[in-house]
C-alpha cells in the first residue's frame, strides 16, 4: 500500500521535512517513489505540488494524519482535521 507521509531531512535540531510517496512498510528514511513537496517548520515555508498530490490520492495512496491536516489547512483537500495527539484520560 502506498502512503503520503513526511520524511525528516537535515541536521538534528533543524526541522526540515519532505513530503513523499512511499510504501507503507518502508522505513521512514529509505527511498521514496516521488517527492511531492517540502516543509520547513522553522521558517514556516511550505511548497507543495498540488497536481501530483491529487494524482497519487486518485491512485489510492493513503495520507498520514499530519499530511492530511497540512493539506486541509492549505485547501488542497476538503474535510476536517484529524486529531494527531491522543490525550489519555487519567483515572
Amino acid at each position: 500500500m502506498l502512503v503520503i507521509r513526511l520524511q525528516k531531512v537535515g541536521k538534528k535540531h533543524t526541522a526540515n521535512f519532505r513530503i513523499v510517496v512511499t510504501q507503507k512498510t518502508a522505513a521512514a528514511k529509505r527511498k521514496y517513489l516521488e517527492l511531492l513537496g517540502n516543509l520547513n517548520r522553522k521558517s514556516k515555508a511550505v511548497s507543495l505540488n498540488k497536481e501530483r498530490i491529487l494524482y497519487w490520492i486518485s491512485k489510492g495512496a493513503q495520507l498520514s494524519d499530519t499530511v492530511h491536516n497540512l493539506l486541509v489547512s492549505h485547501s488542497i483537500i476538503t474535510g476536517k482535521k484529524i486529531p494527531v495527539h491522543k490525550i489519555g484520560v487519567k483515572p
